[in-house]
């Protein structure tokens, strides 16, 4: 039905009654059904299964809800907030990711605001690293600390700047990396948990330590000069360790014979001068059997090794053999 103009106030004034009357005859059922709808989509609310969410009442923290449906107080006086507690969170230092996958593309815009470092011995490197986290206590991320990703980004500069600086650049580039790693996590750790941060770091890892590109063919060129100079040093500990050993080793065989021999005259000494001391006391208590004795025993010792043995006479014209002394008596 078209809407037609009153001709007068008055028709205007019943018109517009007979509208309002109207209204407020549904005015209660829409009210009850904003209400109803209001009251059921800020009441229920689902966790996933990756988080979990935290309620607050007027800003006091209230509970804390795990995966699946809930209830809480509605039109916003309980407030929710869904923090993931298992997924694994990356800050990249020095470096972007512009899509990681099978070819991996990085952003070509330098950060070297984050990436340059002085070490210990006053020379400059370029480091770049990645720092993974989780989440480990949602309540202390949301009370205790503004902002989680500003908080490790901002701590993770400040401890790998002193970690570097106490190291030299020889022992950055090559030796101590995997130490840095893990002083640099263990570091970190310490201070987000002195702030109640509420967060774990899973790893920290050196990606590229590298001199500045202005410095780089000087930096080779000494790196160079000092591998040539540890290859020469270790050649000659390797001539040192062929050569000492061996002539120790002759010294000390030559040490043992000598004390060898020593004792074998020493014992050959002794025993010869018991001997002769027994033979001695012997001679003395009976010298002609002693004497008749050492003579024989003398000759014991001197025919076997005489050969044949031939008794001349003096006025003798044969030379007869008095024994065969080589065969031996059956």
């Amino acid at each position: 039905m078209a809407f037609e103009i009153p001709d007068t106030p008055e028709e205007l004034f019943r018109q517009g009654r007979k509208q309002f009357a109207t209204v407020n005859k549904w005015l209660p059922t829409i009210v009850f059904l904003v209400v109803f709808f209001g009251l059921i989509l800020s009441s229920f609310y689902s966790v996933g299964t990756d988080e979990v969410g935290v309620i607050r009442r007027f800003g006091k923290y209230i509970t804390t809800s795990q995966p699946g449906l809930h209830w809480k107080l509605p039109f916003n006086i309980d407030k929710l907030d869904l923090v993931k507690v298992t997924r694994i969170f990356k800050e990249e230092f020095g470096f972007r990711t512009v899509s990681s996958g099978v070819n991996t593309q990085f952003s070509s815009k330098s950060y070297l605001d984050e990436s340059l470092m002085l070490t210990g011995d006053l020379n400059i490197l370029e480091v770049t690293w990645i720092v993974q986290f989780r989440i480990k206590d949602p309540v202390n991320v949301l009370f205790d600390i503004a902002d989680a990703r500003e908080t490790v980004r901002d701590l993770s500069e400040a401890v790998m700047h002193q970690v570097i600086g106490d190291t030299t650049v020889g022992e950055a580039l090559t030796t101590r990396r995997i130490e840095l790693n893990q002083e640099v996590k263990d570091k970190l750790q310490t201070i987000l948990d002195s702030y109640h941060s509420g967060i774990q770091i899973e790893e920290v890892k050196l990606q590229d330590v590298n001199p500045p590109d202005e410095v780089k063919p000087s930096f080779n060129e000494v790196n160079q000069a000092k591998q040539e100079k540890e290859k020469v040093i270790n050649e000659a500990w390797e001539a040192y360790n062929k050569a000492i050993p061996k002539a120790r080793g002759e010294a000390e065989k030559t040490v043992s014979v000598s004390e060898g021999y020593s004792l074998q005259r020493v014992n050959e000494a002794k025993g010869d001068a018991a001997k002769f001391l027994a033979t001695w006391t012997a001679y003395k208590e009976a010298k002609e059997v002693t004497r008749r004795r050492l003579y024989l025993e003398t000759l014991d010792e001197v025919l076997p090794k005489a050969g044949k043995v031939y008794i001349v006479e003096p006025k003798g014209h044969g030379i007869l053999p008095l024994l065969n002394l080589e065969q031996k008596q059956e």
